[in-house]
């Protein structure tokens, strides 16, 4: 069947997407439905629900991986690879423009009063995030629900304490709750039948600043990232938050609520906070390979998974070992709310941000991330100065 449009229609809406396109991964992925599905017919339902199960299936930003699949309906490997660019590059450009000139202008007297207002602004908006993302992906907080669910709640909780003790992202966790779960809910049938084996398939602002003997650092952290972390683009932060402040030292705890924050004011994918710290680690070339080394993953696993997936998305094994590692992931995400709030929230004002930050969101559904940061910063600016 001939497409409702072309190569470059395609591409030319992505690259909108990405650049106008606010509010993280849920509100991104239902503005695809509305645009591709609804208003264009460019796609069929159904393809669009195959499209959302593998994004969520596959590790990988949840919007980028979706946005990938689409691409591959009916233009294949090129349409895959130019609706993930042009999905992702708007959104890089913004984040190494801030990054230039959190660099230059980082350690002035209103740049810190506005990221003072942000930052806690931000605590408030990812402790609603872990929130809407365990009643998605778990049950709700009702008791019939919780006692269905009770494993994956396991996981949940041991997976907020290990990160809060921790101060870390534990991955062996992560697999080894997703095996678990797995092999009680629905085990292989090659379990079954021991025969038969497996088959497992600008120099001021640190343009140019740069280590090389960081970069491949920064290319296998990233990827590790990347390719084991499921869902929404926030369920990165615990893993970024463990690696590049905990393990590596790589950045302070203010610059990483920082560089959270800026992936919130901008439109496009939430992940594209790793160009913004591989931009403060190594400079352009550190954004780059951040930026490249989390999403290649994602789009390998969709591209090489999209041509089978009809089978793979039925297939009740591989539900429950994403289910288990869902469950634990969005523990650890709880768990690095924690952290993060503990050691950022230092005052009470910052806690009044985040407090009312969080409060609009439960209340309200028409304002936007983008904005409350806004006002945050404004309110930053009005503590510190007057």
């Amino acid at each position: 069947m001939q497409p409702r449009y072309s190569l470059t229609h395609i591409t030319l809406y992505f690259l909108k997407l990405g650049t106008w396109g606010f509010g993280g991964p849920v509100a991104l992925v239902n503005y695809m439905h509305r645009d591709l599905v609804e208003n264009k017919a460019w796609i069929t339902d159904e393809e669009y629900k195959e499209g959302l199960a593998l994004a969520q299936l596959a590790p990988g930003p949840l919007a980028a991986q979706l946005g990938i699949y689409i691409g591959y309906i009916h233009y294949g490997l090129i349409g895959a690879t130019l609706t993930g660019l042009a999905f992702i590059l708007p959104s890089f450009v913004m984040v190494i423009l801030l990054g230039m000139a959190y660099q230059q202008y980082g350690g002035l007297p209103w740049m810190q009063a506005i990221f003072y207002g942000v930052g806690a602004s931000v605590v408030g908006i990812i402790t609603i995030s872990a929130y809407k993302l365990t009643i998605k992906s778990i049950s709700k907080f009702e008791f019939p629900a919780m006692r269905s669910k009770w494993l994956l709640w396991t996981f949940y909780i041991l997976s907020i304490v290990v990160t809060v003790v921790t101060q870390r992202e534990e991955i062996w966790l992560f697999i080894s709750c997703g095996v678990i779960y797995m092999l009680l809910k629905a085990p292989p049938a090659w379990l079954k039948k021991p025969a038969s084996a497996p088959v497992v398939l600008l120099i001021s602002t640190g343009f140019w600043k740069y280590d090389t003997n960081v970069l491949p650092k920064i290319a296998v952290f990233f990827a590790k990232a990347g390719a084991f972390v499921f869902g929404s683009g926030l369920a990165i932060v615990p893993f970024l938050h463990s690696g590049v402040v905990k393990e590596y030292g790589w950045l302070t705890e203010n610059q990483f609520i920082d560089a959270v924050a800026v992936a919130m004011i901008t439109p496009g994918p939430v992940v594209i906070t790793v160009a913004f710290i591989g931009y403060l680690i190594a400079g352009f070339p550190g954004a780059c390979v951040a930026a490249l080394a989390t999403f290649l993953p994602c789009y390998i696993f969709t591209v090489a998974l999209a041509p089978s997936f009809k089978k793979i998305a039925k297939n009740n094994t591989v539900k429950a070992f994403v289910e288990g590692i869902t469950a634990s992931v969005i523990g650890a995400l709880v768990g690095a709310v924690i952290v993060i709030g503990v050691n950022s929230i230092k005052d009470i004002p910052a806690a009044l941000i985040a407090i009312a930050t969080a409060l609009i969101l439960i209340y309200s559904k028409k304002v936007q991330e983008p904005y409350l940061i806004g006002f945050a910063a404004l309110i930053g600016l009005i503590i510190k100065f007057i």
